[in-house]
């Protein structure tokens, strides 16, 4: 007795014979080489880059469609025919299938395999548009055997991460974080994994004179370490940053990143400078890293020298504009005479080249800070990141802009970017806690502050931000123990009291009174020309509000660069009812405190 099929079968059996079965594996070979070809064929034919999403869509739809058209008809030798159903056909029909079909499926099937065996376990993986979106530019290798050009050479190889990060398709590392990885035995795949990039660039200098002799090699790290590109290059140094546009172009065209028009542009601008001004400006880089009096005054050394050879070339007077922004942000300048030097630095510059990123960025902080104009300080800092999107400061000074204007969850977001951008700057994560700090979020902020002493326990800006973290989180006497020990600094240990000893024995308020009571009566000595915001904190802290208030408006009077953070976190919170403390806002057109 026969054996009754299974309704599974039965439809086995019916696909075959309406060569379903045969399309499908004919459909999908076709679609592998067509993909395949179109992947191929992109690059050298200049075809539109999403062309390949384009095909694979198509091919999916119409897959559904080839399915149905194959159940419904047939080819056969008199042409295309609908399919009979199987009670109308006899047996001996049911299952022959033409040569043309067999032949075709077979070779079908020897294509799938044999493309399925070229990209899996076949040569290396060329490398597409968007294999590559970041790259970290190690520290470059003195090969000179002068041990005195370091400097120098770390000045080069931060210039470099400047200018490669005009490039708005590529994410570049920071100078900082970078740096961190100078003579570190890592492989390229996991430092950049510890980076979260997909590419290192390997540098070498093997000459520095009158000429450069540089070597590169990029590497790729998005599956095996693999060499995408090496080059030499020989150049004198006064065109030293003509090399750096012809590396950077090259690179771009390396990791299939296509250039915009205006990036093409600015690429192919000549910037020739004088030799030994090039010297003094690249060596005044190494020491931009500290928000120090020491190394702001060594920076600012190298740069006169560099104006004394050359003049005449706006980078100089841009960066000297910076060391006055970072001296007034300080307090190690009046804001007054601050915002005088910045102004006569950054309009020569403008002067001698119009479109230059930190020219924006300069005028952003000082229309920002000294200034109060909001908006024209965004209107700067977002054509500096237009025009170099990889501009750490920028996007943070931008994040901290908006977090003055109680636009949080921008601030936040554009923080987050920076700090993607160089994630081992001490600077950069306490600029981060900052505006973690303007939301709020004081336990987060203290995490990055720490993060930053990790990396280097003597940064002077984060080492200024402890107390304040430690405060924030109710650690009063860790936050007392670091006044102390910076009034001891400053004024002698007979001159201070142990503040300790007071908040164990009279409480936190009789403490924060004698602190207080300590920079008003020592303010010369102590020397801080933000000295009105430190006494408001300190007069709050105590919870002598009206005091706290009277240093506020002196601020306010004076135009203190730090003024624009008093409405943001918790840092005067309980005056946030006060009409004088509104009044303020109201001066400096500030939106009121979000209520935390």
């Amino acid at each position: 007795m026969p054996q009754k099929t299974s309704k599974l079968s039965q439809l086995w059996q019916e696909l075959k014979r309406r060569r379903v079965v045969h399309v499908i594996t004919v459909y999908a070979s076709a679609s592998f080489v067509l993909i395949e070809l179109v992947n191929n064929l992109t690059e050298p034919l200049n075809l539109p880059p999403n062309l390949a999403t384009i095909v694979v869509v198509v091919l999916t739809v119409g897959f559904p469609l080839a399915v149905i058209l194959a159940w419904i008809y047939d080819l056969t030798p008199e042409g295309i025919e609908k399919t009979l159903p199987v009670e109308e056909v006899g047996d001996k029909s049911k299952l022959k299938v033409p040569n043309a079909w067999r032949i075709a499926t077979y070779v079908s099937f020897v294509v799938i395999v044999g493309l399925l065996t070229l990209n899996i376990v076949g040569g290396p993986r060329s490398l597409r548009a968007g294999d590559i979106q970041s790259i970290v530019i190690l520290p470059f290798e003195n090969y000179t055997g002068d041990d005195q050009l370091e400097n120098m050479v770390a000045g080069m190889h931060s210039l470099l991460i400047g200018d490669m990060g005009r490039v708005s398709g590529l994410r570049v590392v920071g100078v900082t974080s970078s740096r961190l990885y100078k003579e570190i035995n890592m492989s390229a795949g996991d430092i950049a994994s510890e980076l979260n990039v997909d590419g290192v660039l390997e540098t070498t200098v093997m000459c520095l004179g009158d000429s450069v002799f540089m070597q590169f090699g990029l590497v790729s790290t998005t599956g095996d370490e693999e060499q995408l590109w090496v080059g030499e290059y020989r150049e004198d140094k006064g065109q030293i940053l003509n090399l750096y546009n012809r590396v950077t172009k090259q690179i771009a065209e390396e990791v299939r990143i296509e250039l915009t028009e205006n990036e093409e542009k600015v690429l192919a601008k000549d910037r020739t400078a004088d030799r030994d001004a090039i010297d003094a400006f690249i060596r005044s880089y190494a020491y931009w890293g500290d928000l120090s009096s020491e190394a702001l005054e060594k920076a600012y050394e190298f740069l006169n020298l560099a104006l004394e050879k050359d003049p005449e070339w706006a980078p100089i007077h841009a960066a000297i504009a910076n060391i006055w922004v970072g001296k007034m942000q300080m307090g190690l300048v009046e804001t007054k005479m601050g915002r005088k030097l910045i102004n006569e630095s950054i309009v020569r510059a403008r002067e001698l080249e119009a479109d230059f990123a930190d020219s924006h960025f300069i005028y952003g902080i000082i229309f920002t800070w000294p200034d109060w104009e909001w908006e024209k300080g965004e209107r700067e800092l977002l054509q500096a990141l237009a025009m170099n999107p990889n501009h750490v400061m920028a996007r943070m000074y931008y994040a901290h802009l908006l977090m003055s204007l109680q636009r949080m969850d921008e601030a936040l977001a554009q923080a987050k970017l920076a700090l993607n951008l160089d994630p081992k700057n001490p600077l950069v994560l306490a600029l981060y806690s900052v505006v973690l700090k303007g939301d709020g979020q004081n336990e987060a902020a203290l995490e990055y502050i720490e993060k930053a002493l990790a990396i280097d326990p003597d940064h002077s800006f984060t080492r200024g931000q402890v107390g304040r973290a430690l405060y924030n989180t109710g650690q009063y006497e860790r936050s007392l123990e670091r006044h102390e020990s910076y009034l001891v600094q400053r004024l002698g240990e007979t001159k201070v009291p142990n503040l300790d000893s007071l908040y164990r024995e009279d409480g936190r308020l009789a403490a924060y009174q004698e602190l207080a009571r300590l920079h008003e009566f020592y303010a010369e000595e102590l020397g801080n020309s933000h000295r009105f915001i430190a006494m408001a904190k300190h007069y709050y802290r105590a919870g002598a509000y009206s005091k706290a208030l009277d240093e506020l408006e002196k601020g306010l009077e004076v135009r203190n660069p730090n003024m624009p953070y008093i409405g943001t976190g918790t840092r005067f919170e309980a005056l946030h009812d006060s009409a004088r403390f509104l009044a303020i806002l109201d001066n400096m057109n500030l939106p009121y405190p979000r209520k935390q």
